[in-house]
């Protein structure tokens, strides 16, 4: 699909994704945030927006739904400071195995990670993103949610700029000890606060040095809403064997560090 007809398909789509089940950008934010430099934009031809943490000059971790299907997937930045759009087709997509596209309503498990490998290498002006491997975050514990989705739910106008939202973990572990929880500090997820929206799916969930612990998937929302009351990422750590072997299989590597 050429520039235009992505870009049409994704203002055509944009104003109907309020999809309950998938998380997207960040509301009651700030602009800015940590790993701001380490994320880009992740869209398909379905109009969808996601966030993207870079790993390598070439390699990409988002969530599995933004591909999901097969759609055909562009990898998004803006150059300097200018407002035209660079758009780059990924040439190697991995979605995780475990991947379940029917999960939310099936309640079923999954692991909503996939790997994008470009071409050619990234700007330099993107940096790596370090991944945290260790112990899994305890409930009470602050995460900083990040991406590049709507600051006001429903309004599509409103993705496109960097937010992030401090939250603390009310659930860390959910089925299996794949999942983290998270909400606004103030309604502990009762009441509606800060958190992820439609936009922020595949973005960064740091811990307080900044390396990135899960990657945003899912969000809910009060009555009638999909945002604002609890926000959930995949921890990266317990995926850990795939992540690696999937870059080496492209001849990548992404950076860990371990924390006990």
């Amino acid at each position: 699909m050429g520039v235009g007809r992505l870009i049409a398909a994704l203002g055509l789509t944009l104003g109907s994704m309020a999809a309950p089940q998938m998380a997207g950008a960040v509301v009651g934010g700030r602009d800015g945030g940590p790993a701001a430099a380490s994320t880009l934009m992740v869209l398909n031809a379905r109009g969808g927006v996601c966030s993207g943490i870079v790993l390598s000059s070439r390699a990409i971790l988002t969530a599995a739904h933004c591909a999901d299907g097969g759609t055909d997937l562009r990898i998004h930045w803006k150059e300097g400071g200018s407002d035209e759009p660079v758009l780059i087709a990924p040439a190697s997509v991995a979605i995780h195995p475990e991947f379940n596209g029917g999960a939310v309503a099936n309640r079923r498990r999954s692991i909503d990670l996939v790997l994008l490998r470009v071409q050619v290498a990234l700007p330099a002006r993107f940096v790596p993103a370090t991944l945290v491997d260790g112990d899994l975050p305890r409930s009470g514990s602050s995460v900083t949610l990040a991406g590049y989705g709507v600051t006001r739910e429903g309004e599509a106008r409103t993705t496109g700029t960097y937010r992030s939202a401090g939250l603390v973990t009310v659930e860390p572990y959910g089925p299996g000890r794949i999942l983290i929880w998270a909400a606004d500090s103030a309604g502990l997820g009762k009441k509606a606060g800060a958190g992820a929206c439609q936009g922020d799916s595949g973005g960064p969930m740091t811990s307080a040095d900044g390396g990135v612990v899960a990657v945003a998937s899912w969000s809910t929302g009060p009555a009638g809403k999909s945002c604002g009351l609890l926000s959930q990422g995949v921890l990266v750590a317990p995926q850990r064997g795939w992540i690696d072997k999937t870059l080496s299989n492209w001849g990548e590597s992404a950076s860990w560090t371990t924390r006990r």
